[in-house]
């Protein structure tokens, strides 16, 4: 709630802007080898419950503050918090992504920012397009690279096209 509060206050060019430089710093992040074996997911322990929840707040704000990318954002994080399998983040992140959607969404719709029509047609899109992905995720699943790798490549894209749509807005402001 607090991050979308912010966001209110930032012209939505700019803020679209600064997401694609987040999403580029992600990608890279997710094309990175990664240090072990797959998944170091292990016990659950103070340490990790620490991790986890300071980075749930940071992906919570973050999310409500660009009004868009929890799946984004918060699968390179339970990956970083936990060590989980990228297929294991991707499940348990729609969980997360719909309560703090959820959250930013009421935000906007209380200063009449929602196009509830639109939006509709969005969640349909979003449900028929989440399964078809999850099948496709779960065969592409037995290889983590191979997930990882599709997954940082469509950040990336998005962000480039975000980031190229949204910059000329920037000197106009």
């Amino acid at each position: 709630m607090l991050g979308s509060s912010l966001g209110l206050l930032v012209d939505g060019k700019k803020l679209l802007f600064l997401f694609g430089l987040v999403m580029v710093a992600v990608g890279l992040l997710m094309l990175r080898p990664s240090r072990g074996p797959g998944g170091r997911q292990g016990g659950v322990d103070l340490r990790m419950c620490m991790i986890t929840g300071a980075t749930a707040v940071a992906v919570g704000a973050a999310s409500g503050f660009f009004g868009i990318g929890g799946g984004f954002l918060i699968v390179p994080a339970l990956i970083f918090a936990t060590g989980m399998p990228t297929i294991s983040a991707i499940g348990s992140s729609l969980l997360a992504v719909g309560t703090f959607g959820l959250a930013t969404a009421l935000t906007y719709a209380r200063v009449g920012f929602v196009d509830w029509m639109l939006a509709a047609e969005f969640i349909l899109g979003g449900v028929l397009g989440g399964g078809l992905g999850m099948l496709v995720a779960t065969r592409l699943s037995t290889s983590k690279t191979a997930l990882n790798r599709i997954f940082a490549t469509l950040v990336l894209a998005v962000a480039a096209y975000v980031i190229l749509t949204n910059a000329p807005h920037l000197a106009a402001a």
